[in-house]
């Protein structure tokens, strides 16, 4: 498994030589640098603050693999780093077998919007990361892809919680104003991101 790594909030603070993403370079982190540009520093304070809580767990499943994920992703005001790596793991590109670290102001916005549901339900996810190849491959397929997908950046996730549906899920999400979300109603998923808070 390929992995591309970019600045990490878990090691805030840390010499980089400490840190288990160092920077990198071409255009996965440009890519990385652009999103992260875009988003506006009250709407990050807001992400983490709508977290809430000493402590913030996330159950996710990924529907291509069955693999998952249950437990503390942050502590104390601080990202676990172990949990983060299992979790960039998890967010994979499964047809590339390529991962980056995702943002976990990501893991946030879900926490947020599963917690302001009531639910501890696990999210299933259909699309974390997208490696470009395959982002181009979808967004040449569809219309409804973006090609500068917040997904390539590993901000985005495409996702539903069992026995919920996506109207509900997205309505909740976008009266939050936490991030992106866009309703996939006849697909049955929602696309939450941690970019600027807009809908569609």
């Amino acid at each position: 498994m390929r992995l591309f790594a970019h600045a990490c909030p878990a090691c805030a603070g840390l010499p980089e030589s400490a840190c288990a993403a160092a920077p990198a370079t071409g255009r996965r982190a440009w890519l990385a640098g652009l999103a992260a540009a875009a988003m506006p520093a009250p709407a990050i304070a807001q992400a983490s603050a709508a977290a809430g809580g000493n402590v913030r767990r996330i159950g996710i499943r990924r529907v291509q693999t069955g693999e998952s994920f249950h437990g503390v992703y942050w502590r104390d005001g601080r990202y676990e780093r172990e949990a983060l790596r299992r979790l960039d793991e998890l967010m994979r590109d499964p047809g590339m077998q390529e991962a980056t670290p995702m943002d976990p102001r990501l893991f946030d916005v879900m926490h947020a919007v599963q917690t302001r549901l009531g639910t501890e339900e696990a999210w299933e996810v259909i699309s974390g990361y997208r490696a470009p190849e395959t982002n181009a491959a979808r967004a040449s397929q569809s219309r409804r892809v973006s090609r500068v997908s917040l997904h390539m950046s590993g901000m985005a996730a495409d996702c539903r919680l069992p026995g919920r549906d996506s109207l509900g899920i997205a309505r909740v999400a976008a009266e939050m104003q936490l991030g992106g979300v866009g309703l996939y109603r006849r697909d049955g998923f929602v696309h939450l991101d941690c970019g600027p808070a807009r809908r569609w």
